[in-house]
């Protein structure tokens, strides 16, 4: 184990992006975790833009995040969350989500980043 050990990263040189209509994933990877940024565009929609990747009709991915800016919609079958800078836990159970109204979309991952759009 090493003492006095720092590692500083920055978003805009992240260790993998993955991109896809209407927007991008980025990790960044500190020792044993990734953390992802997610940037999505107005119009975006999961179960358009990622699914295709995923191989998933929707998002079967368990995310505890924050929201830094703009707002999106998640939806199970029985209804919809609205997440608005806010921290936010999203169960691993099938799910939609979009970018609501015409303002860029972005949040933090703190897991579930590493399997995301994937």
């Amino acid at each position: 184990k090493k003492m006095n050990e720092i590692i500083i990263k920055k978003f805009e040189n992240p260790d993998e992006t993955r991109i896809f209509e209407k927007g991008k994933f980025e990790l960044v990877k500190l020792k044993d975790m990734i953390i992802g940024r997610a940037i999505y565009e107005p119009g975006w929609k999961w179960s358009l833009d990622v699914s295709p990747l995923s191989g998933t009709e929707f998002c079967e991915i368990e995310h505890y995040g924050i929201v830094l800016s703009g707002k999106a919609t998640v939806a199970f079958p029985k209804g919809k969350t609205h997440l608005s800078c806010d921290l936010f836990f999203v169960s691993s159970d099938p799910h939609d989500s979009w970018v609501l109204g015409d303002e860029e979309y972005i949040s933090l991952h703190f897991l579930g980043a590493e399997e995301y759009a994937k």
